[in-house]
């Protein structure tokens, strides 16, 4: 069973698809790009700044599923251009542990949606629950 996850703090989706699914304790995550979710305009600037919305609005699905960063366990990174990959690292880098930071892969493509230079999807689990029973 799915469960859809959708917040008014992350941009709305702008196609057949939703910010992201709870599949028993894994959320799949939608790509999010640097859209502010208040106005749907493209916050793009400069690298750093793009990044820095993006990584919010990550953060606020995240939330909606009441998970937080230290969730999530594989990371998708797509860029236009690998030579902003350190500014999009030293911003990414602030919302993890580096001790526990998940698993991740930066790939470098030719376009991505609305032509913007990063999107970045995730995968996170939420442990399960002990229960405990008394006698």
């Amino acid at each position: 069973m799915k469960k859809i996850i959708n917040t008014s703090k992350a941009p709305a989706p702008i196609g057949p698809y939703n910010q992201a699914v709870l599949s028993g304790n894994t959320l799949y995550t939608s790509g999010q790009i640097a859209l502010d979710p208040k106005t749907m305009e493209l916050v793009i600037d400069d690298i750093k700044t793009e990044t820095k919305q993006v990584m919010e609005n990550m953060k606020a699905v995240l939330e909606a599923a009441n998970m937080t960063f230290e969730n999530v366990i594989k990371s998708s990174i797509f860029i236009s251009d690998m030579n902003n990959f350190k500014q999009i690292n030293d911003v990414y880098g602030n919302y993890f542990n580096e001790a526990t930071a998940p698993a991740r892969e930066t790939v470098e493509v030719a376009n991505l949606p609305k032509f913007v230079n990063v999107e970045i999807s995730m995968i996170a689990v939420k442990p399960e629950q002990k229960t405990l029973y008394k006698k």
